[in-house]
């Protein structure tokens, strides 16, 4: 499939088909990480598409998805691979049992790093998946130690397991890292992929989102739904809603049968947009002049 796309124009016609609906700048990026074979990082605003785009990456594509999520301590064990120890010892004591009490270690030994007792986790599956769509999804949450293992592997698309052996990608998987951008991720990453800063939807972009991903949804309620979105954004949130908070929305607002949206119903249906008692009470102090 990944052949098959001469230009950023198809790729936007493939994304397009899976209800992702990509600017020329995003598919563009995307196909060069095609073409080119890099890691493509994508950095924005929670709520922004990034994680979306990989999914349909996947789906365009007809690869399958393999997804690593990072957060605060993640480590080279939990990304890569870990040895099933408890089926280890009882390999062992079979072993054992069968030959009368009597082992050679070093025959047993050998027989405990084997793939049966291989577990892997993302990063191992994608490099023995590809050709795969590898999501390493907020990046920003991991340390520096991590990052730095990440670099090498993406550098190699190989590592070595002491016991087992050399494992290498036939096929470097197509890599799409995220970032919130709760921190700055470092230079050495980012010199390795190719960038793409991902925005909010305008406002007509947004309304297709809703109307593509919504089947039924009204072209009023869906321009009302955006247009209060695109408002809230603009005020001083600590979490500006994103797509999925307006999808959302959209959502609860046909589920209470309505078809369109004013500020006695906003007022009711806030907590699909919005996380935080503070933004919900400094919007609902202005809910008129919302909808005004």
């Amino acid at each position: 499939m990944t052949e098959s796309l001469a230009s950023p124009e198809e790729l936007t016609a493939a994304l397009d088909a899976t209800g992702y609906l990509a600017d020329e700048g995003l598919a563009t990026a995307g196909f060069l990480a095609l073409r080119l074979r890099r890691p493509l990082f994508c950095e924005g605003e929670p709520g922004t598409g990034k994680t979306s785009l990989a999914l349909a990456l996947s789906a365009a594509l007809d690869l399958p998805l393999v997804r690593l999520q990072c957060h605060e301590g993640i480590d080279a064990a939990q990304a890569l691979y870990e040895w099933d120890f408890p089926r280890q010892l009882l390999h062992l004591r079979a072993l054992e049992a069968a030959d009368g009490g009597r082992l050679d270690a070093e025959t047993a030994e050998r027989s405990l790093y084997t793939e049966r007792f291989l577990l892997a986790r993302p990063l191992l599956q994608a490099l023995t998946t590809a050709p795969c769509v590898l999501l390493v999804d907020e990046i920003d949450r991991a340390d520096d130690e991590f990052e730095a293992f990440l670099l090498q592997l993406l550098d190699e698309y190989t590592v070595t397991i002491p016991e087992y052996g050399e494992v290498r990608a036939e096929q470097p998987p197509l890599v799409v890292l995220t970032s919130n951008r709760t921190r700055e991720v470092h230079d050495a990453l980012k010199r390795r992929c190719l960038y793409h800063w991902l925005e909010h939807p305008d406002l007509a972009r947004e309304i297709t989102i809703l109307r593509r991903r919504i089947p039924g949804i009204g072209e009023t309620l869906a321009r009302q739904v955006a247009d209060a979105v695109h408002r809230l954004r603009a005020m001083d949130l600590l979490k500006p809603p994103g797509v999925a908070e307006s999808l959302d929305w959209a959502r609860a607002l046909m589920a209470l049968d309505r078809d369109e949206l004013d500020a006695a119903t906003a007022a009711r249906t806030l907590g699909a947009v919005l996380k935080y008692s503070e933004d919900l009470d400094r919007v609902r102090a202005k809910l008129d002049t919302l909808f005004s």
